[in-house]
């Protein structure tokens, strides 16, 4: 497997990933791929990276995007949608793919990461949750953080306007 920036011929492939691999997920609001398709519209995705098979083919996708704390925008950004073939989940590709997007991220001089999650995957990336960050106006243990530079953030983070896809 390699990981690699997304190129413009890789967005269909990515949908369809995107797609498939939430088809079944209960968390799922089925806009997925919509999502990543408005991010890349609106030129929001800071990071776009595929992982793709020994044979060049596509098996997974994450993206991340600036996202604003307290109504301001900043060196933030949110982790997700993050994608893996079905049939080739639980193998390390998710992870590969998120643990190369973090450092990508403290390499552009990012101040810190978001994710609404599964607290204990997120967990093994060191994110944290605490109520002085809030998602909506509510603290939730499934909104977590991870500080790449500098200090922990308080305050409610909102996402680009592409996370409004219905």
């Amino acid at each position: 497997m390699q990981i690699r920036d997304e190129r413009d011929e890789d967005a269909a492939a990515i949908s369809r990933i995107t797609t498939a691999a939430f088809a079944a997920a209960p968390h799922s609001s089925g806009t997925e791929a919509r999502i990543v398709e408005a991010l890349r519209k609106a030129g929001a995705l800071t990071l776009s990276l595929v992982a793709t098979s020994d044979d060049g083919e596509i098996v997974g996708h994450v993206a991340f995007s600036q996202v604003e704390i307290d109504r301001t925008p900043g060196r933030w950004y949110g982790l997700g949608p993050v994608s893996v073939a079905p049939d080739l989940q639980r193998q390390g590709i998710g992870g590969a793919l998120i643990s190369e997007g973090l450092v990508r991220l403290a390499a552009l001089g990012a101040d810190g990461c978001v994710v609404l999650g599964d607290p204990a995957y997120h967990r093994r990336f060191c994110f944290l949750d605490d109520r002085w960050l809030t998602y909506g106006g509510k603290p939730s243990r499934y909104f977590q953080w991870l500080v790449l530079n500098g200090i922990p953030p308080r305050g409610d983070v909102k996402y680009h306007a592409a996370f409004g896809v219905v």
